[in-house]
């Protein structure tokens, strides 16, 4: 008889809701989340959130990678860490996106995502 001891992936519910979780918890700003099931075939939902530094963007993903992690996600990718600017990490299901605000306000990824479904978008955290 052979256990494993392999975690099943979290859905994609899940995924987002640690995802938005972490990120508030590191006093993430105007956190967004943008359900994408759908409208496209690259994840089931977008998350945005902006980080007052390039410090605080690096420990934002630092964390929620090892949070991923723990709760057996998988991560396909993440770029962008060195600049410390914009980070992606791509979690199968969801896709986060962390800025300083001014590069979020200059890319106005919300505005490509929900133009036509404003009544679709969450804000979540203490300053939202």
């Amino acid at each position: 008889m052979t256990i494993s001891t392999q975690k099943t992936q979290p859905s994609a519910v899940e995924i987002r809701d640690l995802v938005l979780q972490s990120l508030d918890d590191d006093k993430g700003l105007d956190i967004t989340q943008i359900p994408l099931e759908g409208k496209s075939s690259i994840a089931d939902y977008l998350v945005i959130a902006s980080g007052s530094s390039g410090r605080q963007i690096s420990a934002m993903c630092d964390h929620l990678e090892e949070k991923l992690k723990k709760a057996g996600a998988q991560i396909f990718g993440r770029e962008g860490k060195g600049q410390g600017d914009w980070i992606v990490i791509d979690a199968l299901d969801v896709v986060v996106h962390l800025f300083r605000p001014e590069v979020r306000d200059f890319y106005g990824l919300e505005k490509m995502w929900t133009q036509d479904a404003a009544d679709e978008v969450l804000t979540v955290g203490a300053d939202g």
